[in-house]
């Protein structure tokens, strides 16, 4: 074959533009965080052997990582988008909202009978309603990095039940004997979803030298906690100060807040008050 013809064959080949082959990769990500969370799901169904329930634990976990990583990857490569925004929302709805509910009900609910799967829906319509709060946000302009999350995020949520699994499948293997205290725990957590109170996102926040041997005192105890006890344990009490932390935090400064809201409306109806009344009498004349 001749160079000549060689090099028409080339240019007649398609190309593939490369920014617009970088938008699948974080798609990626987010598809193998829905496929943790079907996985998952089928693990839980039907009647669910202890071991099943403790894979379905670790794949929910697996489909935390890859949610982490498909933000991380977007921001990376610079292919944030609307629809990306819209699937990782679903996303979480499968792996971190039906899941976990399955997951929780097969596990300690199910001997309730109608009662186990209602608090269990609930759980699931809570999670469905904060994913749909931060959607709206986000299209609003507010979806930015914050040093808050409103309300406690889903995936949190769901790990603090999916920990809870994992420990007691590994820890002790039997069946569920005090279904009351499963109840109260996704009924507290359901409404800590829906919620106002805040929770520090740690988004951007790059902490002081200062903090730097309380930050090494924490991971080195959840460390020695991980390896003197269970891993497990250790992730079920970190999530759990965590959430603890987040109410403790909004009943101490309740207060303080509401003077700022309060103080920040009345200074915005000072501000807006004497421009409507310019605008009256300029009509006026």
């Amino acid at each position: 074959m001749s160079p000549k013809r060689r090099r028409k064959l080339r240019k007649r080949r398609p190309r593939v533009p490369l920014r617009k082959a970088m938008f699948v990769l974080p798609n990626l990500f987010t598809i193998s965080s829905v496929f943790c969370g079907f996985y998952a799901i089928v693990l839980a169904s039907g009647d669910p052997e202890p071991e099943q329930l403790y894979r379905a634990t670790v794949a929910i976990f697996f489909g935390a990582f890859f949610d982490m990583a498909d933000g991380r990857v977007a921001r990376l490569t610079r292919t944030q988008s609307d629809f990306g925004l819209q699937l990782d929302s679903l996303a979480d709805m499968v792996t971190f909202g039906v899941a976990p509910a399955v997951l929780v009900y097969k596990w300690g609910l199910s001997d309730l009978g109608s009662l186990g799967a209602f608090v269990a829906f609930c759980y699931v319509a809570c999670a469905a309603m904060r994913l749909a709060r931060f959607n709206v946000i986000a299209s609003r302009g507010g979806g930015g990095a914050s040093a808050f999350f409103t309300g406690l995020p889903t995936p949190l949520a769901a790990a603090v039940l999916v920990s809870l699994v994992m420990f007691h499948q590994r820890e002790f293997s039997t069946a569920v004997t005090r279904e009351v205290h499963i109840v109260l725990l996704v009924a507290v957590l359901s409404y800590l979803m829906v919620s106002h109170v805040r929770y520090r996102s740690f988004t951007g926040v790059r902490p002081p030298r200062v903090t730097f041997a309380e930050f090494s005192a924490t991971v080195g105890a959840f460390l020695t906690l991980a390896l003197s006890v269970r891993p497990s344990f250790a992730l079920l009490s970190f999530v759990s100060a965590y959430v603890t932390y987040g109410m403790v935090d909004e009943v101490i400064f309740f207060r303080r807040r509401r003077d700022e809201q309060s103080q920040q409306s009345s200074g915005e109806k000072a501000t807006t008050a004497p421009v409507s009344e310019s605008s009256i009498e300029n009509a006026e004349t």
